[in-house]
């Protein structure tokens, strides 16, 4: 099996295991970029929790009530993992 080289100069080798881009994430990226975008769009739906989060810690307790939430459950939000919707 012939490997094409991702770099000039580079010994690219057909042997299994050598590389650093052999096998892995890089590989399965490539295969498969589905799966990259569902993470790079994941990894946004994180932070933009975290971002929401945050900003609501930060409203007045008269804002809060304004929306409709106390202080309590705005700290029960904010203290959730990032992950967690």
């Amino acid at each position: 099996m012939t490997q094409i080289s991702l770099f000039a100069g580079s010994a690219a080798s057909s042997k299994a295991g050598n590389g650093p881009f052999r096998g892995g994430l890089f590989r399965d990226a490539v295969a498969q970029p589905g799966r990259v975008a569902s993470l790079f769009i994941a990894i946004e739906e994180w932070r933009e929790r975290r971002r929401s989060r945050r900003d609501l810690m930060r409203l007045s307790d008269y804002q809060l009530k304004d929306i409709g939430i106390s202080r309590l459950d705005a700290e029960q939000e904010f203290a959730k993992p990032f992950w967690r919707a």
